[in-house]
């Protein structure tokens, strides 16, 4: 089995794909430049060899005597012209014709002559067989003016066609030299001419070698039979010394010539596998440089490269172009209630909605559920409906709703990405804004973007040069009143912006994954003010930490707070760790080891925020906190809601059965303060007992009394 399958791949019996195939038919159609091209020289000098040889005759009689050569000669032309032609070699389009023209009239006088001189000898079947040749080298003449006609002056190939020119050149080969041949053999020499028009043929005729092997078999027994008789009488005459061994090596020779077409088809069909499975995988590369993976769509290289084109086309107005970003708000939640792959086919049905929406703009599919478009900014709004209406249209539980950004270049040197990233922060802007879904990049937005971008590309230098500070704001026992500790709060004060505030730039650094940097920097100044205080001997008071969720992931943040507490000798009672309710939803195996970490070094920690999102009980069954910080939200209209006490004095005292100290943050009113002192509320933080102040002012309040220190730390 596997011998047969050997052989009928070595054969050619499996089929070929149509690049494999063309790439032979081109591949042949390329050997007939050199063919033709052999054939004009050695035809030219043939015929100046026969006229030569022959002074004194007329003209009509070296005509009568050479057309032979001249049929070749004249066809290896035709041939050499068309396969130039044929491989872009030469553009010229009017030497094609007039040598064709030549080569027609030269032709018909040919056959004219022909006839005229043997139309009283010959049968009309002996005329045609007379000018068979001529009748060949005519129809490929014709052949080769119809292709100029059809393909060649439309800008286009056809493989199948030339290969057809081939043949027909193939067949005056084969028959130039089987005629030769038998003519020569009458004169007792050899068929070294029919030899020589067979590699010929052979060299520019790969076929599958099954075909090949049939067809040089039928003219090698064809030419054989002709032969034949001449052989024997040479044989008879030298006493049966001539016909065997002549007839291994014809066969002898025929074995060659298909090996030779097997080798060579084989060699062509692999290097034609070889090409076409790169030419696959070039392609493959340059639809995944240019496609989404999961939508199928265009992804943002292609965006950016098409954009930036349309950008610079002077016949493009883009004054009126406009670039939009597209969020679907909420997907997250789709994602987690009905999987991924539920999320996957939604996004790709999205963007061909998207696609069906803009049909004749660039769109691409940028990351996650967020698409970009470039568009006319007059129908913007018409097509943005159409998409808005499948996400917020669909019958999906989940609430979905489509948040949208713009940016108007402003000339056409704009860079798309730094267009796209504008459209995506004013996109931003529209996050949890209930009825506000488009927004668009204007002045004010443009410098709120610039203070964004400052702040992360400044966070080093503001860390190195000192314009992040620490400020310090009080917590009190709320029985009495008196301080007993802080929570250490950022400030920057930049030398550019002036004052920026933590609601800026902690969310940014947070986006941006940067807010490590900040919180090593808020650390160590804590650490550097404790004992700067123990030294000089003032009162010093214990310090809540807030991490961030990030700095799990960013750095070794209880590395480093150890690392801090060794090199500047602090108690580590007197540092308290916040971590927010909600970095406890995210990469809880790195969070849940550093948590343990702190308790195992002693380290208080405390739940911070508590109530400020969708407050979870599981994270008070599931982790041991020592401190419950209950969030200001409750203390917001406590005056006026009544189910603000009510769920308060519950929480505290939810707290104390777990065994956790509570605090509560944002206490401005003394009526506020009263009642949680009242619920049990051990400790309290807000305006009412003091606001964040540098540490320079704390030790100033403490050294005048203006904070009364207790004796009882936190």
């Amino acid at each position: 089995m596997r011998f047969l399958r050997w052989a009928k791949e070595e054969l050619g019996f499996n089929r070929n794909t149509r690049y494999q195939q063309c790439y032979l038919n081109e591949t042949n159609i390329k050997s007939g430049i050199y063919m033709s091209f052999i054939v004009v020289l050695l035809e030219a000098w043939m015929i100046w060899r026969y006229v030569h040889k022959r002074p004194g005759l007329s003209f009509t009689e070296y005509f009568d005597g050479e057309t032979n050569y001249l049929i070749f000669f004249s066809a290896a032309i035709v041939l050499l012209i068309f396969s130039l032609r044929y491989g872009g070699y030469v553009k010229n389009r009017v030497v094609g014709p007039v040598i064709a023209l030549s080569v027609i009239i030269l032709d018909i006088a040919s056959i004219g002559r022909v006839l005229y001189k043997n139309a009283a000898e010959m049968s009309g079947g002996e005329l045609l067989l007379a000018v068979k040749y001529h009748l060949v080298l005519l129809l490929l003449t014709v052949l080769f003016v119809l292709y100029e006609r059809i393909f060649t002056a439309k800008g286009k190939k056809n493989d199948i066609y030339g290969q057809l020119l081939n043949v027909l050149f193939a067949v005056i080969s084969l028959g130039f030299g089987i005629e030769t041949s038998l003519y020569d053999v009458s004169k007792s020499r050899q068929i070294l001419c029919f030899i020589t028009m067979v590699i010929f043929a052979v060299c520019m005729l790969i076929w599958k070698p099954y075909i090949s092997v049939i067809l040089s078999g039928l003219v090698f027994i064809y030419f054989y039979q002709l032969w034949y008789p001449a052989l024997y009488e040479l044989d008879a005459a030298n006493e049966g010394k001539v016909l065997e061994g002549d007839r291994i090596n014809f066969f002898i020779f025929w074995i060659v010539i298909v090996m030779v077409s097997i080798s060579i088809y084989q060699q062509r069909r692999h290097e034609a596998i070889k090409d076409e499975n790169l030419i696959a995988a070039n392609t493959e590369l340059d639809r995944k440089s240019k496609e989404d993976d999961l939508t199928g769509i265009h992804n943002m290289y292609f965006f950016n490269q098409e954009t930036e084109a349309m950008l610079r086309d002077p016949s493009v107005d883009f004054s009126k172009k406009i670039f939009l970003f597209m969020n679907v708000e909420n997907f997250k939640t789709y994602n987690d209630q009905f999987g991924y792959q539920a999320g996957n086919e939604y996004l790709t049905a999205l963007a061909h909605r998207i696609c069906d929406a803009f049909p004749e703009d660039p769109v691409a599919r940028q990351s996650d559920d967020h698409f970009v478009v470039f568009t006319d900014a007059d129908k913007a709004p018409e097509k943005t409906e159409l998409v808005r209406k499948m996400v917020s249209g669909g019958d999906s539980e989940v609430y979905l709703e489509l948040k949208v950004g713009g940016f108007c270049p402003k000339s056409r040197e704009t860079d798309p990405r730094v267009a796209i990233d504008c459209a995506r922060y004013a996109c931003s802007l529209t996050k949890n804004q209930y009825g506000q879904n488009y927004r668009e990049y204007n002045e004010e937005v443009d410098s709120e973007f610039h203070k964004r971008q400052y702040i992360v590309n400044h966070i080093d230098r503001a860390v190195q040069n000192g314009y992040i500070k620490v400020f310090y704001q009080p917590v009190v026992w709320a029985g009495t009143k008196e301080v007993c500790g802080f929570e250490a709060l950022a400030r920057w004060d930049d030398p550019t912006y002036g004052f920026l505030s933590p609601g800026m730039f902690i969310p940014v650094l947070e986006e941006y994954r940067q807010i490590h940097k900040l919180d090593a920097c808020i650390f160590e100044q804590v650490c550097q003010n404790m004992r700067e205080g123990f030294d000089l001997g003032i009162s010093v008071l214990p310090v809540s930490l807030n991490f961030s969720r990030l700095d799990f992931e960013l750095m070794d943040a209880v590395g480093l707070l150890e690392e801090l507490i060794e090199r500047y000798d602090i108690p580590k009672d007197y540092l308290h760790v916040e971590i927010t309710e909600s970095a406890l939803t995210e990469n809880m195996e790195v969070l849940d080891e550093a948590m343990k970490r702190i308790k195992n070094d002693g380290i208080a920690m405390w739940l911070d925020d508590f109530g400020a999102g969708y407050s979870s009980f599981n994270v008070l069954k599931d982790f041991d906190f020592d401190v419950l910080k209950i969030d200001m939200t409750f203390l917001k209209g406590f005056e006026k809601n009544e189910k603000s006490p009510v769920i308060l004095n519950t929480i505290i005292q939810l707290a104390d059965e777990l065994g956790m100290l509570s605090l509560t943050e944002g206490v401005e009113t003394e009526e506020a303060a009263d009642f949680l002192t009242e619920a049990g509320c051990g400790r309290l933080q807000g305006y009412l007992f003091g606001k964040p102040i540098p540490i320079e002012e704390v030790r100033e309040k403490i050294t005048s009394g203006a904070y009364r220190v207790s004796s009882k730390l936190i």
